[in-house]
Parts: C-alpha cells; sequence; structure tokens
C-alpha cells in the first residue's frame, strides 16, 4: 500500500480541519480518496457525483500528470507520489 501526499485546495479545506495537504494510503487513486473520506466525512461527495464517476470540473494530478491521461481514478500509486486536487477554473471572457 502506497503513501502519498495529497495537496487539498482552499474550497475543499474546511473538510480536512484548514489543513493544505494530508496524507493518503492506497494502491490507486480511488483507495486514496475512500482512505482520506475515512478520515474527513464528506470529502468524496465533492469529488464524486452521484453516479460515481469524478465530477468534470474537478482535476486530480499524480506527479504533475492529469490522471485523465492515465488510468482515472484507477490509476496506480506508488510510495510518495504527490497528488494534487484541483477544482477547474471557468470564466474571464467577456
Amino acid at each position: 500500500m502506497a503513501k502519498v501526499k495529497v495537496r487539498i485546495p482552499t474550497p475543499l479545506q474546511k473538510l480536512t480541519g484548514g489543513t493544505s495537504e494530508v496524507e493518503g494510503l492506497g494502491e490507486s487513486i480511488r483507495d486514496v480518496i475512500a482512505d482520506i473520506e475515512a478520515k474527513h466525512p464528506g470529502f468524496r461527495e465533492r469529488l464524486y457525483d452521484d453516479q460515481g464517476k469524478l465530477r468534470r470540473f474537478i482535476n486530480i494530478y499524480v506527479n504533475e500528470e492529469d490522471i485523465r491521461f492515465m488510468d482515472g481514478d484507477g490509476t496506480r500509486l506508488k510510495d510518495g507520489d504527490d497528488v494534487s486536487v484541483i477544482p477547474a477554473i471557468a470564466g474571464g471572457a467577456r
């Protein structure tokens, strides 16, 4: 089981006690999110829709690589990986 560092965006930090980084354990992104959910209830529902799919406006990176170009939330992890959860930003057009 991999131990990874997960960077939490400001809008979700209220779920992690104001912490910008948490440790997660798991073999995949899905496992790590479940691990964080066990410690910080409500975290998973902010990332997944009712069908169990990652929400379109949530971007997750492993070592700066978008998991959409890997195996999605099934992306395998190894000890020391750096995971970033980043909400998409829209707007700015006139």
